[in-house]
C-alpha cells in the first residue's frame, strides 16, 4: 500500500469519528483532567519527599498533605476508569453506525451483486474487520489529543523549577513519533494483506465445507484438505509478520523513552555533585525540583508511549478500512426508485419494451427484451444456463437496473415505490433460506400478524402438514442453522408456505424445484401450479415437463427472448424450445 493510500484511508477513518464526536470529546476532555491530577500527584509527592528529607519536618504534621496525594490517587484512578469507558462507548457507537452503512449499502447493491463473493468474505467484512476498528476510535484517536496535551503540561510544570530537565524532555520526545512512523509504515499494509488472507480463508473454508459431501463423493477431501492448511499457513505467516511489527514497535518505544529518563537522572546526578552548575534560577538545584522531574520523567512520555502501543491499533484500522472503502465507494449502477405508489388492488401486468438487464456495475445480462404478460396470465420462462433468467426475475423483483422500458400496469417500475411494489411480489428460489428459529417464525416471516387458520392454510397448500407432524416440536421445531434440520424438499415447502401466506399479485418464480426429489417435486410443483392461477405468475424452470398447461412459454437464448408461445406451438416449431426439449430427454 503506497504513502497516498494510506493517507486517504486515514483521512477516511477520521472521517467516521464524527459518528461519535461528543464522546471522543469527553475522552480527550477526561484525558486532560487525568493530566493535571498527574501533575498535581508528582507535586504533593516531591514536596512530601522535600518536607521529609530537607526540612525534617515530623511525619504526624504532613497528614493532610498525605491525605490529600491519597485522594488524588483515587480520583485520578476514578478519571482513567471512566476515560475507559466513554472511549468504549464511543467505539462501539461508531462500529454500530459503520456496519449499519455496510448493510445498507448491501441492501442496495441487491442478491444479484452479494452473489458475486463468498459468504465468508462478508462475513470477515462486516464482523472482523469492522471490530478491529474499534480501538483505532476508543484508543487511537483520543491518545493522540493527549500525546500532545499531557506532555506540554508537564513541561510547564517543570520548566519553573528547572529548565534544563525540560529541555531535556522536549529535545527527546520527538524521537519516539519519528522512529515510531519509520516502524509503522509497513505495519498498515502487513494488516491490509492480512485481513485480504483472512477473507480469503474464511470464504474458501466456509465453501468447501458447504460443498464436503460433493468432495468426498469425488475423492477430492485429501486435496481441499491440503489447500486449507497452506491457506491456513499463509494466514499464520501474516499474522505473525503483523505480529513482529507491534513488538518492534514496541521495543523502539522503550529504548527511547528509557534513554530519555536516564538522561535527566543522570542531570540532576552530575548538578547535586557540583558537576554541571545550568537550568536552575539564580539558587542551586534543589530536592524538590529534582523529586518533581524525576516522577514526572516517566508521565511525559508515557503518553507518547501509549499512543506507540495504539499505534499498531492505527495499522490494524488502515488495513480494515481498505476493503471497507473499497466497497463502500464501488461504483453501482442503482436501480432508480420512484414515489409512486403501487396499486394494491389491480392484477399486475407487465410490459417490456427494449428492455436492458444491467448489472450493478453497469455490465449487459439480458436484452433487449420486449414481452408482455397480461394480468393473471401464466408465463414459464426457460433456456440454457446463463441465458439471463434469474437477471430478468431480479430486474422485475427492483434489484437490477435496466435501460429502456418496463412498465407495471402502464407505468414504469422505475418510477414506482420500490416497497411498495415488492408488497405486491411473492418469490420462491431454488436455494430456500430460513433464517428464523424456527418453522413457524420462518413462514410467518411474510406475515407475523397472520392468524393461526391463515397458517394452517398456507402450511396445507404447500405440503407441509404432510411432515410437520414427524417433527420432534411440530412447527415449533427449530430448523437449525441453515435449514439442516430439514431436508431440501421441506425447507422448499416451507419456502412456499411462506410465499403462499399472504396474497400476491405477481408469483416469481426461480427454479422452485431444482435439486429436489421426486416427491418433494411432485408436491411443490403442485402447490405452485395451483397458486399460480390466482395471480399473474412468471417461474423459470429447466424442467420442460407438464408445461401444457401455462399460458405462454418464452425461451431465452444468449440474454434475448427468442420464442413465444404456448407449449403445443414451440414444441412443433423446431426450433430452440425443441433443441432445449431433446436435450432434457437426453438427460433422463
Amino acid at each position: 500500500m503506497n504513502k497516498t493510500r494510506q493517507q486517504e484511508l486515514t483521512r477516511w477513518l477520521k472521517q467516521q469519528s464524527v459518528i461519535s464526536r461528543r464522546w471522543l470529546a469527553i475522552s480527550r476532555g477526561l484525558g486532560v483532567v487525568s493530566g493535571l491530577l498527574i501533575v498535581a500527584q508528582a507535586w504533593i509527592m516531591a514536596r512530601l519527599l522535600h518536607h521529609m528529607i530537607m526540612e525534617n519536618i515530623p511525619r504526624e504534621a504532613l497528614l493532610m498533605p498525605f491525605i490529600l496525594l491519597v485522594l488524588v490517587f483515587v480520583l485520578r484512578a476514578w478519571v482513567v476508569w471512566l476515560r475507559e469507558r466513554v472511549g468504549f462507548h464511543a467505539g462501539q457507537h461508531i462500529r454500530f453506525e459503520i456496519r449499519r452503512q455496510v448493510l445498507d449499502r448491501l441492501q442496495q447493491a441487491g442478491p444479484a451483486w452479494i452473489q458475486g463473493k463468498p459468504a465468508g468474505s462478508w462475513a470477515t467484512l462486516i464482523l472482523e474487520q469492522i471490530d478491529d476498528m474499534h480501538d483505532y476510535y476508543a484508543r487511537y484517536l483520543p491518545q493522540m489529543a493527549l500525546a500532545a496535551c499531557v506532555p506540554l503540561l508537564i513541561v510547564l510544570a517543570i520548566f519553573p523549577s528547572n529548565w534544563a530537565a525540560a529541555l531535556i524532555l522536549l529535545g527527546t520526545a520527538p524521537l519516539i513519533p519519528i522512529f515510531m512512523a519509520l516502524v509503522g509504515m509497513g505495519a498498515a499494509d502487513a494488516n491490509r494483506r492480512n485481513f485480504q488472507a483472512l477473507a480469503r480463508l474464511s470464504g474458501h473454508f466456509l465453501d468447501r465445507l458447504r460443498g464436503m459431501e460433493t468432495l468426498r463423493i469425488f475423492d477430492r477431501g485429501t486435496a481441499e484438505t491440503e489447500n486449507i492448511r497452506q491457506a491456513s499457513e499463509d494466514f499464520r505467516q501474516r499474522t505473525m509478520e503483523v505480529l513482529r511489527l507491534a513488538f518492534l514497535s514496541s521495543g523502539v518505544l522503550e529504548f527511547f523513552t528509557s534513554l530519555s529518563i536516564a538522561l535527566v537522572a543522570v542531570y540532576f546526578g552530575f548538578s547535586y555533585l557540583g558537576e554541571l552548575n545550568f537550568g536552575h534560577y539564580g539558587t542551586s538545584v534543589t530536592l524538590l525540583s529534582g523529586f518533581l522531574a524525576l516522577i514526572l520523567a516517566p508521565e511525559f512520555f508515557q503518553p507518547l508511549r501509549d499512543l506507540g502501543t495504539f499505534y499498531h491499533a492505527k495499522a490494524q484500522a488502515v488495513g480494515a478500512a481498505d476493503s471497507l472503502k473499497t466497497f463502500m465507494e464501488a461504483p453501482l449502477a442503482q436501480p432508480q426508485q420512484g414515489e409512486i405508489m403501487a396499486d394494491e388492488n389491480a392484477m399486475v401486468a407487465l410490459e417490456a419494451n427494449a428492455l436492458i438487464v444491467k448489472s450493478p456495475e453497469g455490465r449487459t445480462l439480458a436484452g433487449p427484451l420486449t414481452f408482455t404478460l397480461e394480468a393473471g396470465q401464466r408465463a414459464v420462462l426457460v433456456g440454457q444456463s446463463g441465458s439471463g433468467k434469474s437477471s430478468l426475475l431480479n430486474a422485475l423483483a427492483g434489484f437490477l437496473p435496466y435501460d429502456g422500458s418496463l412498465r407495471v400496469n402502464g407505468v414504469e417500475l422505475r418510477d414506482l415505490n420500490p416497497e411498495s411494489w415488492r408488497r405486491l411480489l411473492s418469490w420462491v428460489g431454488q436455494n430456500p433460506q430460513l433464517p428464523a428459529a424456527t418453522l413457524r417464525e420462518n413462514v410467518l416471516i411474510a406475515a407475523p400478524d397472520a392468524d393461526d387458520a391463515q397458517l394452517q392454510r398456507a402450511l396445507d397448500r404447500a405440503w407441509v402438514s404432510e411432515f410437520v407432524d414427524q417433527l420432534p416440536q411440530g412447527i415449533d421445531t427449530a430448523t437449525g442453522d441453515q435449514a439442516s434440520r430439514l431436508s431440501v424438499g421441506q425447507a422448499q415447502r416451507v419456502a412456499v408456505a411462506r410465499a403462499l401466506l399472504t396474497p400476491c399479485r405477481l408469483l416469481l418464480l426461480d427454479e422452485p424445484a431444482a435439486s429436489l426429489d421426486a416427491h418433494s417435486e411432485q408436491r411443490v410443483m403442485q402447490a405452485l401450479t395451483d397458486a399460480s392461477t390466482q395471480q399473474t405468475t412468471l417461474m423459470v424452470t429447466h424442467q420442460l415437463e407438464d408445461l401444457q398447461a401455462w399460458d405462454a412459454i418464452w425461451v431465452m437464448h444468449d440474454g434475448q427472448i427468442v420464442e413465444q408461445g404456448p407449449y403445443d406451438q414451440l414444441a412443433a416449431a423446431q426450433g430452440h424450445f425443441t433443441r432445449l426439449l431433446a436435450h432434457r430427454q437426453e438427460e433422463i
